[in-house]
């Protein structure tokens, strides 16, 4: 696809798949009810004959015109390889929806959904609202293991039960300003956290009481700098096995936050970043501070790429992966994955045909490739990640090899879905302003909380 193409419809693509940041709080508190409210069944019981003339429901959140083609050709693939089955699609599904749907059943009611809020497969898995898949990959003897990357394989699963499985998904990396580096005399993008530092703080020009240009925006209230993204190059382990929050005892944690917050000094200091941050553009328009040269360096996911160049910047991009902690130096090159899932519904009665479905659509390596260079996210599969039919601008590399990195991470599903994450965020916004000042205090608060809440949701 010529890069012009290219450009402009990952631009347009991402925008709907970025919602999943969006809504993920409130699915997550909608999802609440299938713990009660849903009645689960084994996969292993489904009875249907996959090879006999039937119809069923797929439910998507896709939403722009490009996106729902997109799905379309998808699905045009499939009942071209099983004509036996046809799929009535259903687009711009929200969490919403699709949970209430899970929880009623009926004819009209989804056999599959596909959801961007990886957040809820703990939900998902163990209100009983999808199917158990491990028995289906038995049958037809594929290892999810060593079908999908490590991060994704992990965030599709809860307790044992792997109740989605990945639909491509989004690794974060690093963009940068290539003029700028050159202006600044800095000649490779950063490696380390150290370098990283050094160089944001060479990148930032100030302008009075404000700047002509910032070499990053560190707070949390920023695009993308979410405490997961940050953690994520610190590779943490949030819960021990007994599933107790490791927030207070693990040291990538103390490392993270430090590192943030030590950022948000050097830079200015949080109410001068956040006065400048005000005046910024929005995160899914032209103006991103990034397109503008506002803001130097850019912590955020594959889509940006598309979008910032259809903005036509005044300058070279450039992309590589984000730095790691000095002592991990062997380990750059790895990222923060997430995704869209797609499972089946529990109280479908077309269980084997919908496996059929889920089967193509994310496994098949032409399938999932295809899907890729349509939507522009990356790909679900290692095949996939290594095929010769992929179509990208060459800068996307980077976020197919963060995809493939082993050393990559995700956040981990939970029974209470993603409280715990926006319960850490909450309490990074009060470190990063100061109003927490005793960090191994808060820590310890706040993975008590994180212990609470997830007591009484189960």
């Amino acid at each position: 696809m010529p890069e012009k193409s290219w450009n402009v419809i990952s631009g347009a693509a991402r925008k709907g798949a970025s919602r999943r940041a969006a809504v993920a709080l409130a699915a997550s508190a909608s999802l609440a009810l299938l713990a009660t409210a849903c009645t689960g069944q084994s996969s292993s019981g489904a009875s249907d004959d996959a090879s006999k003339d039937v119809t069923i429901n797929f439910w998507h959140a896709w939403s722009a015109a490009s996106e729902t083609k997109a799905v379309d050709d998808l699905v045009a693939g499939f009942e071209k390889a099983h004509p036996n089955i046809h799929v009535n699609v259903v687009a711009n599904m929200t969490d919403d929806k699709i949970n209430q749907a899970l929880r009623t059943g009926g004819d009209k009611a989804p056999d599959v959904i596909s959801s961007f809020t990886t957040n809820n497969v703990g939900k998902f898995c163990s209100s009983g609202a999808l199917v158990d898949l491990n028995p289906f990959f038995k049958k037809d003897g594929i290892d999810p293991e060593t079908t999908f990357p490590k991060a994704m394989n992990e965030y599709t699963q809860f307790d044992g039960d792997r109740c989605s499985v990945p639909l491509l998904g989004d690794a974060y990396g690093l963009y940068y300003n290539k003029t700028a580096f050159a202006k600044a005399g800095i000649k490779s993008p950063p490696k380390t956290w150290s370098e990283f530092e050094t160089d944001a703080k060479k990148l930032t020009i100030t302008q009075g009481d404000t700047y002509k240009q910032l070499g990053f925006m560190p707070n949390y209230h920023g695009w993308e700098t979410t405490t997961e993204h940050y953690f994520g190059q610190f590779s943490p382990t949030y819960f021990n096995k007994a599933g107790k929050s490791n927030l207070a005892t693990d040291p990538a944690f103390t490392a993270g936050f430090e590192l943030q917050k030590k950022l948000v000094d050097e830079l200015g200091g949080y109410k001068k970043l956040e006065t400048y941050r005000a005046t910024l553009g929005d995160e899914w328009g032209a103006k991103h501070p990034f397109h503008t040269g506002q803001v130097a360096m850019q912590l955020d996911g594959e889509w940006r790429l598309g979008m910032a160049l259809a903005a036509k910047p005044k300058f070279e991009i450039g992309v590589a992966p984000l730095p790691v902690p000095d002592d991990q130096v062997s380990q750059y090159g790895k990222g923060y994955i997430t995704g869209t899932i797609a499972g089946i519904a529990a109280n479908s009665k077309k269980q084997n045909a919908a496996w059929e479905f889920v089967k193509y659509i994310t496994t098949d390596t032409d399938a999932v490739v295809g899907f890729s260079n349509s939507i522009h996210n990356v790909p679900s599969t290692l095949a996939a990640l290594k095929s010769p039919k992929l179509k990208y601008d060459p800068r996307f590399k980077t976020f197919l090899d963060i995809a493939a990195n082993p050393n990559s991470t995700t956040s981990p599903a939970s029974i209470n879905g993603g409280v715990y994450l926006a319960t850490i965020q909450n309490f990074g916004y009060d470190y990063e302003s100061g109003k927490v000042t005793d960090l191994k205090a808060g820590l310890k608060k706040t993975a008590a909380q994180i212990d609470t809440d997830i007591e009484q949701a189960k």
